[in-house]
């Protein structure tokens, strides 16, 4: 089951996308319509409320009176809190119910106008921001829902700013065109990244990263972000920490458009454990992949023993976002040097100019047998395996010179 949230700021248009993905198949859960089924006459949630708020909270014909409510749970911090505790359990249960009941190949769209306040992002598989910029979602909040203007503001004001909503989104769709342009949008997100991702998470298949070099790109410091948050959600305490690394991790650096993510872990036992929950939230197992290349020995730690560079991979089912995920040993030395390559190139530009050169070198040659997944991977590995040879040593060396650690 693909899970994917939807959100946007109040009048942003998440009802015309849930519209259009309910008309391609999808299976909407929508927290609005949850939140008024919970408190119907005769249900538990409107009795709750009745016995924290009293009889003013209802109208003659004993429905909610939602301005009353508003009026009483809003007057001070602790009325608030108690509407929460009240709301929130029968919301969640509510809307467990739903999509558990879905089928199971089903793809389930949690439409939560509060997804980015609640950081429930890491909650799903993909999530989806609707945009609008702000003067456009109060003209419509104004001249068409008829709400006054200072309501319109303090509403919009109460949100997530649209940095924040940029942060949390693997899928931005500019809605500040027409109808048709953002229905066209939906229907090219269902079938170019929806449904394959649905597939490649139902047959376990990893999606292969590109060969080719890209121009560093700001957005994958945000993306890396994410990564890390899901596989933190996935994995639990059994995950010693969670980090982005790689090339992609490095701020102005060049690199294929993976990104690669190190989970450690306290031995490989809960490395294999893992593999079920990793598999299950997108990211398949690479059974072949049980190993990093020894690096040279440096210093009296033994680097060159082939099991202390065991570890465990698996990469992403989404076409969207190829990723590369390693699961390392706490305290192994290639668990460590995942670590500090990536703490290196940040730190020395001359070492960084020198990497990109032979990344370069190593996609063209990669890009030459493009054509061969298999064999397009090997020749970026041939081309830059010596590099990494000698940079472990120096990198150490570095990381004696400055006093470097890992860090939290």
């Amino acid at each position: 089951m693909l899970k994917v949230g939807l959100t946007g700021g109040i009048g942003a248009g998440k009802s015309t996308v849930s519209r259009v993905l309910a008309d391609l198949g999808a299976v909407i859960v929508d927290a609005d319509v949850i939140a008024r089924e919970v408190v119907e006459p005769g249900t538990p949630g409107l009795a709750a409320l009745v016995d924290a708020f009293g009889d003013g909270v209802l109208h003659p014909d004993g429905t909610l009176n939602r301005p009353a409510l508003a009026a009483a749970a809003f007057a001070s911090d602790e009325s608030r809190l108690l509407l929460n505790s009240i709301l929130h359990p029968l919301i969640g249960q509510r809307t467990l119910e739903l999509v558990d009941g879905a089928p199971a190949d089903a793809i389930v769209v949690q439409d939560i106008p509060l997804l980015v306040e609640g950081r429930m992002g890491p909650a799903f598989n993909l999530v989806i921001v609707v945009y609008v910029e702000e003067a456009e979602r109060l003209r419509r909040l104004v001249e068409l829902r008829g709400m006054p203007e200072t309501d319109a503001r303090a509403r919009i004001a109460a949100q997530a700013t649209d940095e924040q909503r940029r942060a949390a989104a693997d899928v931005w769709l500019d809605n500040n065109g027409t109808p048709d342009e953002l229905e066209a949008q939906v229907r090219a997100l269902v079938a170019d990244r929806l449904l394959p991702f649905d597939r490649n998470l139902r047959d376990g298949v990893v999606v292969p990263g590109p060969p080719i070099l890209r121009p560093a790109d700001p957005a994958w410091a945000a993306q890396g972000r994410r990564l890390v948050d899901r596989l933190r959600a996935v994995c639990g305490e059994q995950a010693l920490r969670v980090d982005h690394v790689g090339s992609t991790a490095v701020p102005g650096l060049d690199a294929r458009d993976i990104v690669d993510v190190q989970i450690t872990v306290a031995d490989l036992d809960t490395a294999d454990a893992l593999s079920g929950p990793l598999t299950a939230a997108g990211f398949p197992l690479i059974p072949g992949e049980t190993f990093d290349l020894p690096k040279p020995e440096y210093g009296a730690g033994g680097e060159t023993d082939p099991a202390l560079w065991a570890k465990r991979a698996h990469g992403g089912a989404d076409p969207g976002r190829p990723v590369h995920i390693d699961l390392r040993v706490d305290g192994n030395p290639g668990q460590r040097f995942a670590l500090l390559l990536r703490d290196w190139l940040r730190a020395d530009d001359v070492v960084r100019a020198e990497f990109l050169d032979v990344k370069q070198r190593a996609g063209a040659e990669a890009a030459a047998v493009a054509h061969d997944t298999a064999a397009s991977a090997q020749a970026y590995t041939d081309t830059t395996a010596p590099w990494f040879d000698r940079g472990y040593r120096r990198a150490w060396e570095w990381a004696e010179a400055t006093g470097w650690s890992p860090g939290e």
